[in-house]
């Protein structure tokens, strides 16, 4: 394994036994190998999970929630799954080695494929009586709204004192307070309602001929009317030639 992602492996296992989150291992019956991708997997350890099927809101949902609200604190739970003790039992199944020593998780380690799901199903209980009308949760993403500056700060008020109680944190560096506007789950929303993300906007003026037009249907009106020479080229005996008409359809949705 090359030095320098020995290295970045060295920091971030030091800096999860620092946090707390890891915990020495002398005697294991199985253990993990590491594997550093740009994402935290538990390919192997998902295979043997059994699947949650709690479910997660709808994004959708929760951003046509902020119509009709004028400010907005958006929070982000601070390493969010970790937040999550692991049962005793369950330890052992998180077992891996490295260089330096065994070690196991403490709390339940990003990549798990119901971690979503075992994340939201505690925030939905704990703060039940104010979601959709004061907050919405989704994930470790959080969002406080009002109508009044006065009622939003009763509003965070109850809902710092709800975090304490059950000792959940949030980010310290990733949160904004008291915001007229701001981002939601890919979104920008504000007193005047939902806007396309302007980075999205970006992403969108500079497609490639698309595959997919799932994320701007919500923007578009009229849509099908609009893409109709697009939506051709799907039909089951088209042939599915780009030719001028769609490559002028594409450009004039784009702008």
């Amino acid at each position: 394994m090359r030095p320098d992602i020995l290295l970045k492996i060295k920091e971030e296992v030091k800096k999860q036994f620092d946090a707390g989150f890891l915990q020495v291992v002398k005697y294991s019956e199985w253990v993990a190998n590491i594997v550093l991708i740009p994402k935290k997997d538990g390919k192997d350890l998902n295979k043997a999970s059994p699947k949650d099927n709690f479910p997660l809101p709808h994004i959708d949902t929760l951003v046509d929630n902020t119509a009709g609200y004028s400010l907005f604190s958006f929070m982000d739970g601070f390493f969010g799954y970790n937040q999550i003790k692991m049962h005793s039992k369950d330890m052992e199944k998180t077992i891996f080695v490295t260089m330096w020593g065994t070690f196991c998780y403490k709390v339940m380690p990003f990549g798990l494929k119901k971690a979503g799901a075992m994340y939201q199903r505690p925030m939905v209980t704990l703060f039940h009586d104010m979601m959709h009308k004061e907050i919405d949760v989704y994930v470790d993403d959080m969002i406080a709204k009002s109508i009044m500056g006065k009622e939003h700060v009763q509003v965070l008020r109850k809902l710092f004192l709800r975090l304490k109680k059950f000792q959940l944190k949030l980010n310290p560096v990733k949160y904004t307070f008291g915001a007229r506007s701001g981002k939601l789950l890919g979104f920008v929303v504000s007193e005047k309602g939902i806007e396309i993300n302007p980075d999205k906007v970006k992403a969108i003026q500079e497609l490639p001929l698309p595959r997919r037009l799932n994320y701007i249907t919500h923007f578009i009106s009229q849509l099908t009317e609009k893409c109709n020479p697009i939506f051709r080229l799907l039909k089951k005996h088209n042939l599915g030639v780009w030719d001028e008409e769609s490559q002028k359809t594409f450009d004039k949705v784009k702008h």
